[in-house]
């Protein structure tokens, strides 16, 4: 054996897909992934109050996208519904609550927390409860009469997406809107000697807390249990005496509340948006959606913070990249995991 045949040679592909796999024997799995991608950022960048900035930034980002994301992955995965539209209640959640916030202004600039947070309250509140009724609309008329027909539901969801587009024109105009903070998310916190944004902050909390809400609800209560059985089984679930077509009508209703504390939440850390802002955020969500494997909540989290991360560091190790940096991640990944990194069955 010559000395060039006994040294295994790797190709990157083939390195990935070893240091992957390596990942995917820990325990966790897949969810090492972003703890491998910091890690090696910090390596990479080598100053740590930048590292700790750019993490920090990456994870708020990641967990605002995964509010935006996690109901169209339940629509899809779950009822196979391919929603286009889904980016219209982003829109609309973050154009109502930009609108409710104005009207409280003196609320947010006041010296009380407890106004402050009323007028948070209410806007995210006004979102949401919009977006129910709309979802249920949209679901009813729109939705249930193109069920397992994907072209007609990409072509009727999209025209959908420009009406609601020309909606918003309608009610809030073109120019850009500017959107109030309450003063308490205002500023910045010292983590050792680093600022960190208050508002980044309560965004990594919220997509946390929701996270964390949603686990519980489809993996420890009957009504998740009853959900999933449907999707595997509509027929015997039915036989049992439920009704499986208001189940997945909650399951699109509750999609749509999530897109709009989404955008409402995105908004506020945006603090100015435009109508365009649907358009501008369907693409970066289906990505993440297919990152993580439709269905899957624990997927799309993975898939949002890997977006949040990879997007922060290499738009500061490599700007010329960072346009590009979405669909590398997505290509990756598809590669060698077709599913997405955390499918329903697996």
């Amino acid at each position: 054996m010559t000395e060039r045949s006994s040294k295994r040679v790797f190709s990157p592909h083939q390195a990935f897909k070893y240091a992957y796999h390596t990942i995917g024997r820990l325990p966790g799995g897949v969810f090492w992934l972003p703890v491998a991608l910091g890690g090696i950022s910090f390596l990479l960048i080598s100053q740590p109050a930048t590292w700790l900035t750019l993490t920090i930034a990456g994870l708020a980002m990641g967990l605002m996208i995964f509010l935006m994301a996690s109901g169209l992955s339940l629509v899809f995965g779950l009822m196979d519904v391919l929603n286009f539209g889904h980016s219209a209640f982003i829109s609309f959640g973050a154009f109502i609550a930009a609108s409710i916030l104005s009207w409280h202004a003196g609320w947010l600039q006041a010296d009380s927390v407890l106004l402050n947070g009323a007028a948070l309250f209410l806007a995210l509140l006004g979102a949401v409860s919009f977006a129910c009724i709309a979802g249920w609309f949209f679901e009813t008329v729109i939705i249930k009469p193109v069920y397992k027909d994907h072209l007609r539901q990409i072509l009727i969801t999209m025209g959908a997406l420009i009406v609601c587009e020309q909606l918003i024109l309608v009610v809030w105009g073109g120019i850009p809107l500017t959107v109030p903070r309450p003063a308490f998310l205002q500023g910045s916190v010292l983590l050792g000697q680093v600022p960190i944004e208050v508002y980044r902050l309560f965004a990594l909390l919220m997509g946390l807390v929701i996270y964390a809400g949603l686990y519980w609800l489809f993996n420890a209560t009957r009504a998740g249990l009853l959900v999933r059985a449907g999707v595997e089984n509509r027929e015997m679930v039915e036989a049992l005496g439920y009704r499986i077509d208001r189940l997945f009508l909650a399951v699109f209703i509750g999609g749509s509340a999530l897109a709009a504390l989404g955008g409402a939440i995105w908004a506020g850390y945006e603090t100015m948006i435009s109508p365009a802002l649907g358009t501008e955020m369907m693409t970066l969500v289906f990505i993440v959606v297919i990152i993580g494997g439709p269905g899957s909540i624990q997927g799309t989290l993975l898939g949002a913070l890997l977006v949040g991360l990879t997007g922060n560091y290499l738009g500061y190790l490599a700007p010329k990249m960072a346009l590009a940096t979405n669909m590398l991640l997505m290509l990756s990944v598809l590669l060698w995991r077709p599913n997405g990194l955390k499918p329903v069955a697996s």
